[in-house]
């Protein structure tokens, strides 16, 4: 019985199936049957019950997935106390929802690749309802998003919120929200959705609302005088540098964004847990120096 293929039982039994704990392990997936086999011709006992859909434990494969996972928690103690986190190896999987990726996810890549100058990363930005499943379906390790995500199965690290201020253009007086549309986050966001509410409750059923995943194309549109929306103050920073948009107060009050780190608890790992706790603190230092 060797440590790789405790692993490779792990990943199978944890995502319920050999394709899918390939895709996590790297490896293919006649490798992963093969090392699951071998394991069972030792043990002498079937791990799973294969039959249609995903696999299922057998009574003994229950047994087993208790005493791997306290394995690999062993396994992540040594590397936390003895080894030496330079010398770590890997691919670590972080998602990031484009409000970060503007502010401070530069700050946090350069911190993580100071301390894992040999971790591999894989970055996703996308919206966070994305971001939420990609978590729970084990496809990414660590996600800043619009959090906190309910699992039980799920650990968030809350991380400084943003404020939102709104703006419109400045060759542009048009106020009116009845006047001139509202744009605002992608439609399957949180934000446009109590953004909605407010502006049915203030404004009325005349107010046009154009929803935008891209932060980046939404102030131009606002600074071309397109629409007015509401939006963190340290992204307009170089629009509001450039005399291109200004702040201005139509009386509703977009509320602020609130983002955690978040990734599954089980199994454990010290270099998510980490990486959770560098973004922290990167995200609090960042946010101390636009204040």
């Amino acid at each position: 019985m060797t440590f790789d293929q405790i692993r490779t039982f792990l990943w199978v039994a944890r995502l319920g199936g050999f394709r899918k704990a390939s895709k996590r392990l790297h490896l293919s997936q006649p490798a992963v049957s093969t090392r699951i086999a071998n394991l069972e011709r030792e043990l002498r006992v079937p791990l799973f019950e294969r039959g249609a859909g995903e696999l299922v434990l057998t009574k003994q494969g229950t047994l087993l997935l208790s005493y791997a996972e306290q394995m690999l928690f062993v396994e992540e103690e040594i590397k936390q106390r003895v080894a030496n986190p330079a010398e770590t190896e890997g691919l670590f999987r972080v998602g990031a929802s484009e409000t970060i990726a503007q502010a401070w996810l530069p700050s946090f890549l350069q911190a993580f690749s100071a301390q894992y100058p040999r971790v591999n990363v894989d970055l996703t930005v996308d919206i966070s309802i994305n971001l939420r499943a990609a978590i729970l379906e084990r496809r990414l390790d660590l996600a800043f998003l619009m959090g906190p995500i309910s699992e039980f199965s799920v650990e968030n690290i809350n991380l400084p919120p943003f404020d939102l201020n709104w703006y419109r253009s400045s060759a542009n007086e048009q106020s009116d929200l009845t006047q001139i549309p509202v744009i605002s986050y992608s439609s399957q966001t949180r934000p446009y959705r109590e953004l909605m509410a407010e502006l049915a409750r203030h404004v009325g059923p005349k107010v046009r609302v154009f929803a935008s995943a891209s932060l980046s194309a939404s102030l131009k549109m606002i600074a071309a005088g397109i629409a007015v929306g509401p939006y963190p103050r340290a992204l307009a920073h170089d629009f509001l540098e450039a005399g291109r948009i200004v702040e201005f107060h139509p009386g509703i009050r977009a509320q602020a964004l609130q983002f955690t780190a978040s990734y599954l608890s089980e199994p454990r790992s010290f270099l998510v847990e980490n990486s959770a706790e560098i973004a922290r603190e990167v995200a609090e230092g960042w946010h101390r120096l636009q204040t």
